[in-house]
């Protein structure tokens, strides 16, 4: 069974910064690139960061310069290291990858930034 477990979210305030983690499972994790995604309070669903097979990252204009993802392939894990974070970044934010067609989402975990 494919798991993605999402966990380090929390409340910071402006211009703080958080690390998330995402444990993933039931997959050859190492085989596939893998997205952050996040989903704001009231809003869709918005792709952060991407991270492929070779390590290339890609990472939307909004979040570029201030969040970096990066991957363990030995203890299949992916990480959305964030910095100088805002208002703007308050959401659910999800770990995901596409098997088989199909998009996998973990659980999500809440990033609140508030002063």
């Amino acid at each position: 069974e494919v798991q993605l477990v999402e966990s380090g979210g929390g409340l910071v305030q402006p211009g703080g910064s958080l690390r998330l983690s995402c444990a993933a499972s039931g997959f050859t994790f190492s085989e596939y690139g893998m997205d952050w995604v996040r989903q704001a309070p009231g809003k869709g669903e918005a792709w952060v960061s991407t991270i492929n097979t070779d390590g290339s990252t890609h990472y939307a204009d909004p979040v570029k310069g201030r969040f970096t993802i990066s991957r363990d392939n030995a203890k299949n894990m992916l990480f959305l290291q964030m910095n100088n974070l805002t208002l703007q970044d308050t959401a659910v934010y999800y770990c995901g990858t596409y098997l088989g067609g199909n998009a996998k989402r973990g659980q999500g975990t809440q990033v609140t930034v508030s002063s």
